[in-house]
């Protein structure tokens, strides 16, 4: 299994929406989400889960951002009440960063079962912490990173969780590595002890709250290899000295993804997609070419688990 993490954002949480209202990931893939806004975007997303009975993964207690202070201050009204109670609805799982606050923080989610729930154990000072309030019972998914203080203390249930996208300092970097491995987490993570697997995708796991405007414009590309191993392509535009003219410069490393794209002949709906931003010379905004490399990425981890784990 796959458990995609995400941080909420506009693009990431659409990505996940349109991959789901169009059939392009099953059971098999349940992304996580650790939410920055209460926003309506947010909720629209839960219902399109809801609605197709696919899991997800929601956190209850985000550590970037201020989601909950956000969320307290709504008005009084239909979208604050029904973000205040999505645990309430069926395939929304409950999840939680395990912290030194943990235990006041679960205060009030007596009813939620522990075999219903997802917990994220990221710091080695936490494991006591994990076992002192699981000790009857074990969450339903663990997501540790691949330590051996985590091995030998989180033995059932865990899921693989580490960030492998490898952030450059400025986009324009990426034209010094425009072909590297990613993982291959998806092949040995059973044979490794783990029920699952999880990572930050293309976005890596820093978070910003703020955009910028870039000098360079790159798509990140996840691709199989002969071996079935993941590896990451970065598309790079040129004219990278200011950050005039960002419709020039998509359309630049636009050039380099579909002069590839023709050699491999990769179809996914973001393929489509970009293809026809290639044809019409169109710029969708950097969100919308974000958004598609996610949907790319989770699209052909679910074409290798249709392919290959029947």
């Amino acid at each position: 299994m796959y458990f995609p993490y995400l941080r909420g954002r506009q693009y990431e949480l659409i990505a996940i929406r349109e991959l789901v209202e169009n059939d392009l990931i099953g059971p098999k893939i349940i992304p996580i989400i650790e939410p920055v806004k209460p926003s309506s975007t947010f909720k629209k997303t839960i219902d399109v889960f809801i609605k197709n009975e696919h899991k997800l993964a929601v956190v209850h207690n985000p550590q970037v951002a201020s989601y909950l202070k956000a969320l307290a201050s709504l008005e009084e009204g239909l979208l604050k009440s029904e973000l205040e109670n999505i645990y309430e609805q069926e395939n929304i799982i409950f999840s939680h960063i395990l912290n030194d606050k943990s235990e006041d923080e679960l205060i009030g989610f007596e009813t939620i079962r522990n075999e219903d729930m997802l917990v994220i154990v990221n710091e080695v000072d936490f494991i006591e912490e994990y076992k002192d309030i699981f000790h009857d019972e074990l969450p339903r998914f663990t997501l540790v990173p691949d330590e051996s203080a985590f091995r030998r203390n989180i033995r059932e249930d865990k899921i693989l969780l580490e960030d492998r996208f490898k952030k450059q300092k400025r986009n324009a970097d990426y034209a010094e590595v425009t072909d590297e491995f990613y993982s291959e987490d998806h092949l040995y993570y059973k044979s490794d002890g783990y029920i699952g697997f999880s990572d930050y995708s293309i976005v890596g796991s820093d978070y910003f709250d703020s955009g910028f405007a870039p000098f360079a414009v790159v798509i990140h590309i996840v691709y199989l290899d002969e071996e079935e191993k993941l590896r990451i392509k970065h598309f790079v535009s040129d004219s990278n000295d200011d950050i005039n003219d960002p419709a020039g410069k998509f359309y630049e490393a636009l050039q380099k993804l579909m002069a590839w794209q023709k050699e491999v002949e990769v179809d996914t709906f973001a393929m489509r997609e970009f293809k026809k931003f290639y044809e019409n010379e169109t710029y969708p905004g950097l969100g919308t070419v974000k958004k598609l490399s996610i949907m790319h990425h989770l699209e052909i981890v679910n074409q290798y688990f249709e392919e290959y784990t029947r």
